[in-house]
């Protein structure tokens, strides 16, 4: 089955590797017995299903997530059960890929006009002379 990360995009179930560890927290006895935090690990590097600019960017945005091979770790232990930890997992996986799949606006830099200029130092000379104004009756 398919996880559907955008429209366009989505990743086989089978890249996804869930192993469950210990988690700490909440739970009372159980946290001891029951293995319930989710241990997700995504080979971001051979993934087939994401583009290489999308790949680049997806282990930038991962920053210590991300190991040295490529590989995505990402542990969820904010739920009791292994059931919602994995969903939460997986949840956290697609929103770094959403994260690292948006393109950020091209932004053309631009200069102040000369009118906007003028305004400038007209409000520095008015909020100038206030002060100026202030100084001299408090003498």
């Amino acid at each position: 089955m398919a996880i559907p990360i955008l429209p366009g995009l989505s990743l086989a179930e089978s890249e996804l590797e869930v192993s469950y560890i210990l988690a700490s927290g909440p739970g009372g006895q159980n946290v001891n017995k029951v293995a319930t935090a989710a241990q997700l690990r995504f080979d971001a590097a051979r993934s087939p299903a994401l583009s290489e600019r999308v790949r680049t960017r997806l282990l930038e945005v991962a920053g210590s997530r991300a190991t040295r091979d490529g590989v995505i770790v990402i542990t969820a232990r904010r739920f009791r059960t292994q059931q919602r930890n994995r969903e939460d997992a997986v949840e956290r996986l697609a929103a770094l890929i959403r994260e690292a799949a948006h393109r950020p606006a091209f932004r053309v830099a631009t200069r102040p006009g000369r009118a906007a200029r003028q305004r400038r130092l007209d409000g520095k000379a008015h909020r100038a002379s206030i002060k100026r104004g202030r100084a001299l009756r408090h003498d």
